[in-house]
């Protein structure tokens, strides 16, 4: 069996990156966009804070998943629907970190370079899509997240 340290580990680790996505995509964005008078610049920041989000979102799911494994092969057995669980979060954040967020940003950087806000492109309709894209992968990586901490936090069976 492993030493207790390592599932303590796991649960603070996850417990902190859950809560720290779940902080910036229902708190911290929403007010940034209700408090800055420039929807464009708070559109800025909160692809900015999103973008690092969905990184340190790839690199811990996948260094949970290398803990879950040990955990799994040391016996621990609920950790097997835990690994499930992190391949759905990390297969969220890669989608989000390597595919809509560039894309995106790619969009706004074009508007930009035009001299328009994304909203008066002709990419608004596009762009509007990956958003709505990007909104429900992280409802659903969300979903998962607080699944995670509940499952890991559970007493084994």
């Amino acid at each position: 069996m492993t030493h207790p340290r390592t599932q303590r580990f796991f649960n603070i680790l996850s417990g902190l990156w859950v809560g720290s996505f779940i902080t910036v995509g229902f708190l911290v964005v929403p007010v940034l966009f209700s408090t800055l008078g420039d929807r464009q610049v708070a559109g800025m920041v909160a692809a900015l804070l999103f973008k690092a989000t969905a990184y340190i979102g790839v690199a811990l799911s996948g260094f949970l998943m290398v803990m879950a494994n040990h955990l799994v092969r040391q016996g621990h057995q609920h950790y097997t629907l835990i690994r499930w669980i992190l391949l759905g979060m990390l297969a969220c954040a890669i989608g989000a970190a390597l595919i809509i967020i560039p894309w995106m940003n790619s969009l706004r950087d074009q508007a930009l370079y035009a001299g328009l806000a994304i909203r008066e492109s002709s990419n608004a309709m596009l762009f509007g899509r990956l958003h709505g894209v990007s909104t429900v992968l992280f409802m659903i990586q969300s979903a998962l997240g607080l699944l995670l901490v509940w499952r890991a936090t559970k007493n084994a069976d």
